[in-house]
Parts: structure tokens; C-alpha cells; sequence
């Protein structure tokens, strides 16, 4: 099941990457057309979309890594103890607000589908199929998330606090 979960973690961070790369793609093509007096129809739409995309899917990794921002001075100076009680109750706190993100955004894009909701760009998109990225990112999130939550109710340290303490011990 580790294996598993990291895999997950993994391909998130490779997607976020590989959503980075055709921003980079989109933009590139749109300098060139322009160059050469021609345009890349849509391209800041799909940029946009793309943006969106790789934000959502790097959530997951980066949580899992230890990448997110989190106030560890105080934190690190607490005993284990304490600091196993705080980290589940922020970790409860997290779930709650990442599944609740995640059923949002899931919802969003079942109302887009619903309502056959398209893009205002040059070439119209359906709306659910860029905001599917959104609700996956979201959810492999709020997964990550409930990953840590399970480490932290056993006791053990979530993955993202051995990282945590790496970093702190290098300075």
C-alpha cells in the first residue's frame, strides 16, 4: 500500500511537472507565431488551464514531501508529547478543509457537465474537462492529507515532519 500511495504522490508531481512544460510549450509556440505572423488560438486559455492544473497536482506531492510553508519554530521546540497533539489536531483541521475543497471542486465540475458550461476563448472548451484537474489535484490532496492524519492517530510521524527535521538538521 505504500508503494502504492507513493506512486500516487509521484505521478501528481510528474503531472504538475509535465502541466508546466506545455505552459512553457504554449508559450513559446504564441512568441514564435507571432514572429511569424501567425497566432496559437486560445493559447492563454489553455495556459490558464494548465496553471490551474499543475497548482492542483503539485499539491499532493509537495504536501507529502514537506514543501508546504508551516510555522516550525514554535512547533519544533515542542516535546513529543505536545507536539503529536498538535500535529493531529492541525491534520484534523487540514482534512476537514481538504475534503471539503475536494467535494467543491468535484462538484463544480459536475455542474459544469450538467449545464454544458464552455470556455468564452477563441475556441470553446468544455468546462468540466480542465476543472477534472482541479478535482483530481484536489482529492489526491485531501488523500495525502488523510494519509498524514492515519500516521499522526497512530502515532507515528506523518512523512512530511521526517522531512521537516532533515531540513533542520542541515542548518
Amino acid at each position: 500500500m505504500k508503494h502504492f500511495k507513493d506512486t500516487c504522490y509521484r505521478m501528481s508531481g510528474w503531472l504538475s511537472g509535465l502541466c508546466i512544460v506545455a505552459i512553457t510549450l504554449l508559450l513559446l509556440a504564441q512568441i514564435v507565431g507571432r514572429l511569424f505572423g501567425f497566432i496559437v488560438p486560445s493559447a492563454e486559455d489553455f495556459a490558464g488551464f494548465a496553471l490551474a492544473a499543475a497548482t492542483f497536482f503539485g499539491l499532493a506531492y509537495t504536501f507529502h514531501e514537506g514543501g508546504h510553508i508551516r510555522v516550525t519554530l514554535l512547533i519544533q521546540r515542542l516535546n513529543q508529547g505536545p507536539r503529536k497533539v498538535q500535529e493531529a489536531f492541525v491534520l484534523t483541521l487540514g482534512l476537514i478543509l481538504s475534503a471539503f475543497v475536494a467535494y467543491a471542486c468535484c462538484y463544480m465540475v459536475y455542474e459544469s457537465y450538467i449545464y454544458e458550461e464552455v470556455s468564452y476563448g477563441y475556441t470553446p472548451v468544455p468546462l468540466w474537462i480542465p476543472q477534472l484537474s482541479v478535482a483530481l489535484g484536489s482529492i489526491a490532496l485531501a488523500l495525502a492529507v488523510l494519509d498524514a492524519w492515519l500516521s499522526a492517530i497512530r502515532g507515528q510521524s506523518p512523512h512530511y515532519i521526517r522531512h521537516e527535521d532533515e531540513l533542520s538538521l542541515e542548518e
